[in-house]
């Protein structure tokens, strides 16, 4: 990682390597090499092409990305809802992890949402990741007490176990 670290806002020019990025960071034997993967918990891909250009396209997502020489080394999902922003799909290369750039993420995220005026963050973290809760919780973050339930669509990931979701939040 380089000085040429810089976040900008993602394009449907990015798709392909979002969805590489993403999916190497949260599922298969590449994820095993951060901190943050779901190979244990989930088989199948994390994302595809299809879907994310989907979100891409609707004007109510953003996609922020984290550039380093060039390369697309993190991501996060934004969806402005009625009066909060839904942070998602926060991603950071595997082999990067631990360096610093998730927060940087958050903090765009937040600036982002104030940029908007939007003054609260929620999101959704599976219940036995207790490792990122915590580290949510160490960057502002707040469990909210309620539960959702983890999507049964294959599309989304398949389930080696039961999962459900925690909704964490975090006012600006």
């Amino acid at each position: 990682m380089n000085t040429d670290l810089y976040i900008t806002e993602a394009t449907i020019d990015d798709v392909e390597s979002l969805v590489a990025l993403v999916n190497s960071a949260y599922r298969g034997e590449s994820s095993k090499q951060g901190w943050t993967s779901e190979a244990d918990l989930l088989g199948g891909q994390r994302t595809d092409i299809v879907s994310l250009k989907e979100i891409i396209q609707n004007n109510n997502n953003t996609i922020l990305k984290c550039v380093d020489n060039k390369n697309i080394i993190g991501c996060v999902l934004l969806e402005h809802r009625m009066h909060y922003l839904y942070l998602g799909m926060l991603t950071v290369s595997p082999t990067l992890q631990a360096k610093g750039i998730g927060k940087k993420l958050i903090i765009a995220s937040e600036e982002f949402a104030k940029q908007n005026n939007i003054y609260k963050i929620i999101m959704t973290v599976i219940s036995v990741r207790h490792e990122l809760i915590a580290w949510y919780k160490r960057n502002g973050f707040t469990t909210t007490g309620e539960t959702k339930p983890f999507p049964t669509d294959a599309k989304f990931g398949i389930q080696k176990q039961p999962l459900e979701f925690i909704v964490m939040k975090k006012e600006l």
